[in-house]
């Protein structure tokens, strides 16, 4: 199929609505074949994975520039690691620019988690003194100085309620819960939006990332904004082991009806849980080594396909080369991801690169 332009998730017709370039077919021989898009027009469950430096947050960077510059469409991206704050940064040459957002300081309002999710985020059980507490504070409270107060009104012990109020307190250290936080209306423009965590311990990063998919989901259920939320979110399998895990399960099984896509990016697709992989109905593979890692993706993978992704011959070798299995149209493609138009800021440092008294060192090992 590498003669004729292919859009992922929805087939051959181009014109039928809004789609990105993801790259090109990848021939056997290494030449570059027909352009291959992805579908913006539909809700989608995307899950992209590869060990460390072939690619992956680059994929999702290629995704993120083709949202910004999508119609009807309400992008978000959770960056953890500082890598697509370069997405607001001039485009190369004439490539079009794209709209994007900075937050650095993301905060949410307490009430997007639930009880059960606020006893989780400061490991306390609930059927604990303290854990009970915080449970019926988070239940009746908008806002920490209402839980604090609730806290304080019980005739619950003081050592309980001492406990309570200290974790409050630790929460509230954190710096990113804020009764007026980050609405879905301040995340429904057309513009990606980046939602800056990097520095942020995996507590809070999880409460944000709780947060805004809570907002997105319900403000999808209730109409509440009109364009179709993408939620895009690297380093996938830290949110999978913390807070965030319920609101992304809900956008994965209950997101296509109101119109709410997940897109994910990992280096571990292990450490995601079945449903992540399950649901997904594009897959796009980098290289992956790790026997747990490709197991894992072996256990989901479609009976329309007649050979392993662990196969010699399907698992790509080069940075930037993948393979996609799309659910959608029940096909496999060998693909290279295009170029970013913005600068990628996930490349690594090398010690070649550095510079002592205004001249590179030698590197090691040279004659």
């Amino acid at each position: 199929m590498t003669g004729q332009e292919f859009v992922i998730g929805r087939g051959q017709d181009l014109d039928a609505g809004p789609s990105g370039r993801l790259g090109a077919y990848r021939a056997l021989d290494g030449s570059e074949g027909a352009p291959l898009y992805l579908d913006l027009d539909n809700p989608h469950a995307m899950l992209v994975v590869g060990k460390r430096g072939y690619g992956k947050s680059y994929t999702l960077g290629v995704v993120a520039e083709s949202l910004a510059r999508a119609h009807g469409v309400a992008p978000v991206i959770v960056d953890p690691m500082d890598v697509f704050t370069t997405l607001a940064e001039p485009t190369r040459g004439d490539a079009e620019p794209v709209p994007a957002e900075v937050i650095d300081e993301p905060a949410v309002a307490p009430s997007a988690l639930d009880p059960r999710s606020w006893c989780a985020l400061l490991g306390l059980p609930p059927e604990s003194g303290a854990g009970g507490l915080v449970w019926q504070a988070a239940g009746e409270a908008d806002t920490l100085d209402g839980m604090y107060a609730h806290i304080e009104a019980t005739d619950a012990p003081d050592v309980d309620k001492r406990a309570a109020s200290n974790h409050v307190d630790m929460a509230d250290e954190w710096g990113v819960f804020d009764a007026d936080g980050l609405t879905a209306a301040d995340l429904a423009g057309p513009e990606i939006t980046v939602i800056d965590v990097a520095g942020m311990d995996t507590d809070p990063m999880n409460a944000v990332a709780r947060g805004i998919g809570e907002a997105l989901y319900r403000a999808r259920e209730t109409e509440a904004i009109d364009r179709l939320p993408w939620l895009l979110i690297d380093e996938a399998h830290t949110f999978f082991q913390g807070v965030a895990q319920s609101s992304l399960e809900t956008i994965l099984t209950r997101g296509r009806a109101p119109g709410v896509s997940l897109v994910m990016a990992t280096q571990r697709p292990s450490a995601v849980p079945e449903v992540g992989i399950s649901q997904s109905d594009v897959l796009v593979s980098h290289r992956l080594t790790s026997e747990a890692d490709l197991e894992a993706l072996q256990a989901a993978q479609p009976t329309y396909m007649n050979t392993s992704l662990a196969d010699e011959d399907r698992m790509p070798t080069e940075t930037g080369e993948v393979v996609i299995v799309d659910d959608a149209t029940e096909t496999i493609h060998a693909a290279r991801i295009r170029r970013r138009d913005t600068p990628h800021g996930g490349d690594s440092p090398s010690a070649s690169d550095v510079e002592v008294g205004g001249s590179s060192e030698d590197a090691a090992g040279d004659d």
